[in-house]
């Protein structure tokens, strides 16, 4: 299963073909129990002190092993992009699941210590919240656009400033269909102000869904794939516009591949 030595040596990740129990198959909702074990202890650990990168890691990689372990594979490329940058860069991505949010640290902070730009309630939620507190995340209201990119652009910066990447979510929210004109270009604004490379990520992550009543806890489906791509780094020129525009596109083109049955090896990294 997936670990850390794993993602330090490999550019690309594939779950390996595993046996599943019965009742995990039957009923995969129950992954939530295994899921709260990791936020609890992680929980404990931000609480008391002890909640650094590495743990953040660590934390991250246990949840994928728990969707891995009720049967959800993980097809992972692009990782050699990450560790050839001896700069900090902003990660821009689309928005699908809850999931991104557990995992993306074991993939990117593994390799270089990074930050999330998130929403004021995550840091509120009850024992996570302390979690994303000892992140150390941008965070924002979601209510008032030009203050949150005022804070996006003065808070990202610092980060930079520091040596830490940041990771963005570009969507005003959760959603499996992406949509270009939601896709704002605060990414963009935070790169080139703070003169640093952008890499995209194309995911597929609705194997986690989208609740209807708690948005955070959907059904949980480990017959979809979980599908990320890091894709090749980006310089900006200008104010941006066609490198924002190559964004959407390379998340369009593998959301498009990733609809085809036969996937393997099928991403766009440039």
């Amino acid at each position: 299963m997936i670990s850390r030595e794993i993602i330090l040596l490999n550019n690309s990740y594939k779950s390996p073909d595993i046996s599943v129990a019965w009742w995990k198959k039957k009923w995969p909702n129950l992954a939530y129990i295994n899921i709260a074990r990791v936020v609890f202890h992680a929980s404990h650990m931000a609480k008391t002190g002890r909640f650094d990168d590495q743990q953040f890691v660590r934390e991250s990689l246990a949840t994928a092993r728990v969707f891995e372990s009720f049967g959800t594979r993980f097809e992972i490329y692009g990782l050699e992009h990450i560790k050839a940058m001896d700069v900090p860069c902003v990660f821009v991505s689309n928005h699908m699941s809850t999931m991104e949010t557990f995992v993306l640290p074991s993939l990117v902070v593994t390799h270089k210590p990074a930050a999330f730009v998130v929403k004021e309630s995550l840091i509120n939620y009850p024992v996570f919240g302390a979690v994303m507190r000892a992140c150390d995340p941008i965070v924002v209201g979601r209510k008032n656009p030009r203050k949150d990119l005022q804070t996006t652009l003065e808070k990202g910066i610092e980060k930079l400033k520091q040596g830490t990447s940041v990771i963005i979510f570009p969507q005003t929210t959760r959603t499996v269909d992406f949509d270009p004109k939601k896709f704002n270009s605060i990414g963009i604004k935070l790169a080139l102000r703070g003169k640093v490379p952008i890499i995209p990520i194309a995911l597929k992550t609705n194997a986690w869904g989208n609740g209807k009543m708690f948005k955070d806890f959907g059904p949980i489906d480990p017959t979809k794939p979980v599908r990320i791509v890091f894709g090749d780094p980006i310089t900006l020129t200008d104010r941006g516009q066609q490198q924002h525009q190559m964004i959407i596109e390379f998340i369009q083109k593998n959301l498009e591949k990733w609809k085809s049955p036969s996937t393997t090896e099928n991403v766009t990294q440039s």
